[in-house]
């Protein structure tokens, strides 16, 4: 049976895939980024911050093959979202919606490297 953190980590991935193709839908559609993407993006952010606590068991024992990647990894999926959800804040337009998308894979991106770091 896989690990705590493996199993968060395949909800999160999965999640955050069902955020991008949802963002790149409301891209592609056009008009405004719908604001029930912003609560995705958020709730996206809440399952990173238990990724992250749960990353935080790797450092019992033997800890990572090598430390300085592990926690850069972990600092930046935390990050990435707010950095995101700040920089298009005050805008509502389409592009906001492709943001958000390559925010979403980015952040899958790092959390599966995160875990193959582990």
């Amino acid at each position: 049976m896989p690990s705590v953190s493996t199993q968060i980590t395949y909800i999160v991935v999965g999640y955050a895939a069902l955020v991008a193709v949802l963002a790149a839908v409301a891209a592609v559609r056009g008009g405004e980024r719908p604001r029930w993407l912003d609560q995705m993006v958020w709730m996206l952010e809440l399952l990173l911050g238990f990724r992250a606590l749960a990353g935080l068991s790797a450092f019992s024992g033997d800890g990572p093959d090598s430390t300085s990647t592990y926690v850069g990894y972990l600092l930046a999926s935390v990050c990435v979202l707010p950095i995101a959800m700040k920089s298009i804040e005050g805008d509502r337009a389409v592009w906001s919606s492709a943001v958000v998308a390559v925010a979403a894979i980015a952040v899958g991106v790092l959390v599966v490297r995160l875990e193959m770091t582990a």
